[in-house]
């Protein structure tokens, strides 16, 4: 399984093989012929409200990742998430893409470690923990 990560406004490559958008919003700016998705999973995308946040707090990485992974646990992620799996499993290339200027911390990347230490789909990310806790404030210095 190959799944690599890139930012939508990057040009296309057929090394990227299926191009998979990751994230809730079309792209600003950006045409679909330019963009080349070939799959796009809102579902994948982080909520409004988690998104928002590290957006104001780009230091929250481990949080962010850590809700984002609870987030997952819904069924209609956990299906993207399968179904994700099951075309990064056809031993081609899958690209996920992403719109975000932070290029090493995205829900992309999140995405594609989960991916990576996957054998097989999950039953769940963590179906018990998908419970709604509020986003903490960070502490202001």
């Amino acid at each position: 399984m190959s799944v690599f990560v890139k930012r939508v406004y990057d040009p296309a490559k057929s090394s990227d093989g299926t191009r998979v958008l990751v994230d809730r919003l079309w792209p600003r700016g950006l045409t679909k012929e330019a963009a080349a998705v070939k799959l796009w999973l809102r579902e994948l995308a982080p909520s409004t409200e988690l998104r928002q946040w590290f957006h104001a707090n780009p230091q929250g990485w481990r949080f962010f990742r850590k809700r984002y992974l609870k987030e997952l646990a819904n069924e209609q992620a956990t299906a993207a998430i399968e179904k994700l799996h099951r075309l990064a499993g056809r031993k081609r290339n899958v690209t996920l893409l992403y719109a975000s200027r932070n290029f090493s911390h995205n829900n992309a990347t999140a995405l594609k470690e989960l991916l990576d230490g996957m054998p097989k789909p999950p039953s769940s990310v963590g179906r018990g923990s998908s419970g709604q806790s509020r986003i903490r404030k960070a502490k202001s210095l």
